[in-house]
């Protein structure tokens, strides 16, 4: 089988920033119709993963071939605008450092322009075993090019 270009499900990368569309369901949000806290750091995650998948670095493939599992590790969230029902929503996440086993990540939720919540995310590389340990350097050679300084 030969290899395909991304799902457009999986959004784009460009300018070193990957866009994930997201629409927000009722499921998304409270009785009101605002969006819940929770459903930002869904979309991120999706965002992350989507991020990895349209860059090449799919997270099953991953474990099979290095027995690495990104976990995060830490994640600094604010909650500036409220999103409702029915929104069009960007999940824009960059890639700002890479050291060792961690990778730290910039993410935004946006309404148009308007940045509805942003998060400073830390993911860790660790094996099935739950130790951290440093990225492959295929894994980082191809993180590398993502780098927010190398595109500005």
């Amino acid at each position: 089988m030969t290899e395909t270009a991304p799902a457009p499900t999986s959004g784009i990368l460009a300018d070193s920033v990957h866009a994930l569309p997201a629409r927000v369901y009722w499921e998304d949000t409270d009785a009101g119709g605002i969006v819940y806290h929770a459903s930002y750091i869904r979309w991120m995650e999706r965002g992350r993963t989507e991020f990895l998948r349209v860059i090449g670095l799919h997270q099953t493939d991953l474990r099979a071939r290095h027995n690495l599992l990104f976990v995060v590790r830490s994640m600094n969230i604010k909650f500036l605008k409220p999103g409702h029902f029915d929104d069009s929503l960007i999940i824009c996440t960059q890639c700002t450092s890479i050291a060792g086993a961690s990778l730290h990540l910039h993410q935004d939720v946006r309404r148009d322009s308007e940045v509805l919540a942003s998060a400073e995310v830390v993911c860790v590389s660790i094996n099935e075993q739950g130790r951290a340990f440093r990225m492959p350097q295929d894994v980082r050679e191809t993180l590398a090019p993502t780098l927010q300084n190398n595109n500005s």
